[in-house]
């Protein structure tokens, strides 16, 4: 199988959806990953991060929709109405995506996946159950925008911090 990570395309979004430290745990699975160049350079991973990981790296978008099994991406479609639409046409039928499709939201651009045969998965309607702890978005983007807030509040107070 390969999986394809895609640039992120939403104005704003610096993140990315699969880090070079976790490539090592999908190869021992079996599976290949192909991103697409400049994928990690908002997140901070450049290309030779993901290659030294065992990545190849995809000259374009589209050769990433052509060869990968499972697309994977931070903010799918429905969060991404303008940009995310452009995408639609490269997928095929049967091919996987995950991330944060917006489903409620957006019904439509499930709708249109569907209407693709596209196999996609709504991170953020993952049940917020023990077993799938270690998948649930909510949770850990919650946790890490919590930690922020409290740095960016630290910073800005005239005295040192506890910590």
């Amino acid at each position: 199988m390969i999986v394809g990570v895609l640039r992120e395309t939403y104005p704003g979004e610096h993140r990315v959806a699969l880090v070079p430290a976790v490539l090592p745990s999908l190869k021992k699975g079996g599976m290949d990953v192909m991103v697409e160049s400049k994928a990690g350079d908002q997140a901070g991973y450049p290309d030779s991060a993901y290659v030294e990981k065992g990545a190849t790296i995809a000259s374009s978008r589209a050769q990433v929709f052509e060869k990968a099994d499972c697309v994977v991406q931070v903010r799918l479609l429905g969060a991404n109405l303008t940009e995310g639409q452009a995408d639609l046409a490269g997928f095929r039928k049967g091919q996987m995506l995950i991330g944060m499709a917006e489903a409620l939201t957006a019904p439509q651009s499930v709708q249109d996946l569907a209407s693709r045969e596209v196999v996609a998965f709504a991170l953020e309607l993952m049940p917020r159950i023990t077993r799938a702890q270690s998948m649930d978005i909510l949770s850990s983007m919650g946790t890490v925008a919590g930690y922020k807030a409290v740095l960016i509040a630290a910073s800005s107070l005239p005295k040192m911090f506890p910590m």
